[in-house]
């Protein structure tokens, strides 16, 4: 049914305030990130890291590359991040986030995974200070310390057993 003359979208009022548009060629597009919520004896592999000049605490997590499926992502960014090798082994959904500070908007996908080695000698990425397993209780105790609120969301999700099978994938080459 067509809008009336006198209607105005959704777009139109964005684009009113000087917002990104399609008819403009011009978009938004947010920041696709992965991240895994890796578990072994009860204890949360976690990250502190260093971002903007403080050390905040986060899963193994990062940007998806170009021609890389997501599942491969969140391996690449365990193994980078924390020197460990890991399965996936459900999917636990994906969530939106817009970070106050710089108003970059995220779309994480995570991933339950089991950890399988580890290679102590890897050197990690930069600004990782170090891989610590930490219990659900002494990561939710230290959630002024998270790098975003989907740290502790993905981990309460894991815990409340939120996931699907991998399956639900799908990487198209």
């Amino acid at each position: 049914m067509p809008a009336d003359a006198g209607d105005t979208t959704h777009a139109e009022k964005i684009d009113e305030g000087g917002s990104m548009s399609y008819r403009d060629g011009r978009f938004w597009q947010p920041d696709v990130t992965v991240a895994s919520v890796i578990m072994a004896e009860g204890r949360v592999l976690c990250v502190e890291e260093r971002v903007s000049g403080r050390v905040v605490i986060n899963q193994p997590a990062g940007h998806l590359e170009p021609d890389e499926s997501l599942i491969d992502a969140a391996v690449r960014e365990a193994r980078e991040e924390t020197g460990w090798d890991v399965r996936p082994t459900g999917f636990l959904g994906a969530y939106q986030w817009k970070a106050p500070e710089t108003g970059r908007h995220y779309l994480r996908f995570a991933f339950s995974a089991e950890p399988l080695g580890h290679d102590p000698s890897r050197p990690l990425d930069e600004g990782i200070v170090q891989a610590i397993w930490m219990s659900p209780d002494e990561l939710l105790a230290a959630r002024d310390r998270h790098r975003s609120p989907l740290v502790w969301q993905a981990v309460a999700d894991h815990l409340a057993g939120l996931q699907t099978p991998l399956s639900i994938l799908r990487h198209m080459d």
